[in-house]
C-alpha cells in the first residue's frame, strides 16, 4: 500500500476534513482512495459519508470496510463494548494494493488504543505509511503537536508534515517547524460555508503548494 496516513493531535481538530481537501488536492496526479479502517460511533458520525461529500468522491474513490462500531469512544473499548476485538492483521487484508494513492484516515490520536496491547500508532507501523498530523491552530497546539511528532519520531514512523486548522498563527506554526522539525504543508482558515467547492478551491491553491507530499517514497 501506498500512501498517506492522516492522524491528528486529538479527536475532533479536523483529520475528516482534511482528507477530503487532500481528495481534492491530488485527485488530478494520481487514483486516489479514501479509507476510515476504525470507525466507532457510527450512529453519530459517518467519516466516510463527510468525505464523500466534501471530497466530492466518486464510488472507487471510497473504500468503504472496516471495523464499525456504536459508541464514541476509544475503539479499543467501543469494541469490548460490542463484544469483539480488533485484529490488525484482518484489517489491513481488507485493502487490496490496486495501484491507487490511499488516504487512510485515523481514529482519534496517535495512542489511542485499539485493542488490548497495540495502538493507533502500531496500526500506522503496520501499514507503513507516512504519517501527516492534523492539529489545531491555537493556544495549546504546540504542545500537542510536539508530542504527536515525538513520539512518531521515537517510532521512527515518517512524517510527511503537519497540517493546521483554525485561524492561521504564524508564531504557533514557526515553533511547530523549529521544535518539531516537521514542515507545515497548509495552513487551514476555518471555511465558511463548508462546502465541496470552497474546500476544493482551498485545496487546489494553498494545500501542500510545493507538492511535498506526493515525493514522499512507500
Amino acid at each position: 500500500m501506498k500512501g498517506l496516513f492522516v492522524t491528528g493531535t486529538d479527536t475532533g481538530v479536523g483529520k475528516t476534513v482534511a482528507a477530503a481537501a487532500l481528495m481534492h488536492r491530488y485527485r488530478g496526479a494520481k487514483p486516489l482512495r479514501y479509507w476510515k479502517p476504525i470507525q466507532t460511533g457510527i450512529e453519530i458520525d459517518d467519516d466516510t459519508a463527510t468525505v464523500r461529500r466534501l471530497g466530492a468522491c466518486s464510488d472507487y474513490e471510497l473504500f468503504d470496510q472496516g471495523v464499525r462500531l456504536p459508541k464514541p469512544v476509544s475503539p479499543h473499548l467501543a469494541a469490548h463494548w460490542a463484544g469483539q476485538r480488533i485484529d490488525l492483521a484482518k484489517l489491513r487484508g481488507l485493502a487490496a494494493d490496486d495501484g491507487a494513492t490511499w488516504i487512510v484516515e485515523g481514529a482519534g490520536g496517535l495512542l489511542v488504543p485499539i485493542n488490548e496491547s497495540q495502538t493507533m500508532a502500531d496500526w500506522i507501523a503496520y501499514l507503513a505509511l507516512p504519517v501527516l498530523v492534523v492539529a489545531r491552530s491555537g493556544l495549546g497546539t504546540i504542545n500537542h503537536t510536539l508530542l504527536t511528532l515525538e513520539a512518531l519520531q521515537a517510532r521512527r514512523l515518517p512524517v510527511a508534515g503537519v497540517m493546521m486548522i483554525g485561524e492561521p498563527n504564524a508564531d504557533n506554526r514557526t515553533a511547530i517547524e523549529q521544535y518539531g522539525h516537521a514542515a507545515v504543508v497548509a495552513e487551514m482558515p476555518f471555511l465558511t460555508p463548508l462546502d465541496p467547492g470552497l474546500l476544493a478551491a482551498w485545496s487546489v491553491k494553498h494545500l501542500d503548494p510545493q507538492g511535498r507530499l506526493l515525493e514522499l517514497p512507500r
